[in-house]
């Protein structure tokens, strides 16, 4: 069953087939280019039903499989990487068991001292613990080091301390709180999982947003992108201890924060995507005032960023460290910069663009090396062209009305909603049951893949690359914990 990012089927109209050639399909497709951009099983008739939807980026399309499930199915693991920790979601949350996993721990659960850590011997190894406990104001997450001397042999992540039961409170909606939950994902992206939220609601209501709001979204997204990346720029700065940089890169983050609450009300942009459009408007006085502070940052972005790209002591930190090569960001299915700093053009604002980019697509950036310079470069370039793409848009915003009604889903439909959120791909994806209620939500920020990339990118590393590793991927815990 094909489908179009944002629109919806009859759920009936999956194919459903028996597992093993569920896993055949999968295995086959994503062999032919396809990936996997969400995995997830809902009870039905007292077994679990597994749902894969494929995306083709060079088609810009979905699909979707279905299989029935009771008890046992064989993992697609082995020939299908990047369905590892997608399997032992599943496992978790319905007791389904992937046969033939190599990997079968807890994803979010595992907090009694129990967790079956991976160990190393020999003499000399030895392990450092980080977390889950950080000495600063961020969330929980465990980091076990293996080490011989100073060499990284294995980091092993271990999340799950912010398990909110995201999905299971999305579920039996849509209500007047399923925005707020939406928007409360991930803090530092609730634009992104907002509009996620709005595009899913609105392809299972078959509603259509009017286009001022459509670019609104856009601008907000972006703002929300362009933010973030500063940030990670300065904090890279900060790691190396080059704090000129990090200071003016600062600063610039705030200035694109100061600009998403003169568009919605907040910092974060939060109150502004809701189903059907957008709550707040930007005046035309005031999208003028916003392009000319936007020309004013990206002018001084430029120059704060050829001063740190070009210290050949911020290179020489940077290269080398961290490396993620191609074939393994791609057999890994991982996303966003990270995925384009390895060379994979996977951008949803041009594989399966929403209507805010269809007229505007933003060129994607990508770089070859896969170290934390590649990903702090591809942010620089990003930052550089969202900002070229909101003083393109903001003088020509469509008129016209900010919100139409949004009625309930329509029964028996599913859907899939993606969005280019700053660290990549975000999915949501319902299945809407009797009475148009939402009886399965399924969420996917992109820290859920991009996790096992850092473990992967601080093998044969310096335990002191390991903090400038995790900035330059700068993952959510909140994200995959939901």
């Amino acid at each position: 069953m094909t489908l179009r990012n944002g629109s919806s089927v009859p759920e009936a109209s999956v194919p459903r087939l028996d597992p093993g050639e569920f896993r055949r399909a999968v295995v086959r497709e994503t062999a032919a280019g396809k990936r996997i951009v969400a995995l997830f099983g809902r009870e039905v008739d007292g077994a679990v039903r597994l749902y894969a939807a494929l995306g083709d980026d060079r088609a810009g399309t979905l699909s979707v499989v279905a299989t029935d499930v009771a008890g046992r199915f064989p993992s697609l693991t082995p020939d299908c990487p990047q369905a590892h920790n997608f399997e032992r979601e599943v496992h978790e949350q319905h007791g389904l068991r992937p046969e033939g996993h190599p990997w079968l721990k807890p994803l979010r659960a595992g907090h009694d001292g129990l967790y079956p850590f991976f160990p190393v011997e020999g003499n000399e190894v030895h392990e450092v613990a980080v977390g889950p406990v950080h000495a600063g104001l961020i969330d929980p997450g465990h980091f076990r080091l293996q080490c011989h001397g100073e060499k990284v042999l294995s980091l092993e992540i271990h999340l799950g301390y912010q398990h909110r039961g995201i999905e299971q409170a999305l579920a039996g909606g849509p209500d007047k709180r399923s925005p707020i939950l939406a928007e409360s994902i991930a803090g530092d992206t609730a634009v992104g999982h907002a509009l996620a939220h709005a595009q899913l609601m609105e392809a299972l209501a078959g509603c259509e947003p009017p286009p001022r709001a459509c670019a609104l979204r856009a601008v907000a997204l972006e703002l929300e992108r362009v933010a973030n990346h500063v940030g990670d720029l300065g904090a890279l700065g900060a790691d190396i201890a080059f704090l000129p940089t990090s200071a003016w890169f600062g600063r610039l983050r705030g200035e694109f924060l100061n600009l998403l609450v003169a568009l919605s009300g907040n910092r974060y942009g939060r109150g502004l995507v809701r189903p059907g459009g957008v709550l707040q408007d930007l005046p035309a006085d005031a999208a003028a005032d916003m392009v000319r502070r936007l020309g004013d940052a990206r002018r001084e972005l430029s120059a704060v960023a050829r001063y740190f790209f070009g210290s050949s002591s911020v290179r020489a930190r940077l290269e080398g460290t961290g490396v993620l090569a191609h074939d393994t960001c791609e057999e890994l299915g991982l996303l966003g910069p990270v995925a384009r700093a390895c060379g994979l053009p996977r951008d949803v604002r041009t594989d399966h663009p929403g209507a805010g980019w269809r007229p505007r697509p933003i060129p994607v950036a990508t770089a070859s090396t896969g170290d934390v310079l590649a990903r702090a470069q591809v942010r620089w370039v990003e930052t550089e062209r969202s900002t070229d793409f909101l003083l393109d848009l903001l003088p020509m915003l469509p008129e016209g009305p900010l919100r139409v009604p949004c009625g309930p889903p329509v029964p028996g439909g599913l859907a899939v909603s993606l969005v280019e959120g700053w660290r990549g791909e975000i999915a949501h994806a319902a299945v809407a049951g009797e009475g148009g209620r939402i009886v399965r939500y399924k969420v996917k920020d992109p820290s859920f893949q991009n996790w096992t990339g850092l473990a992967v990118a601080l093998r044969g590393m310096q335990v002191s690359d390991f903090p400038l590793c995790n900035k330059s991927f700068n993952l959510s815990y909140a994200g995959h914990d939901l």
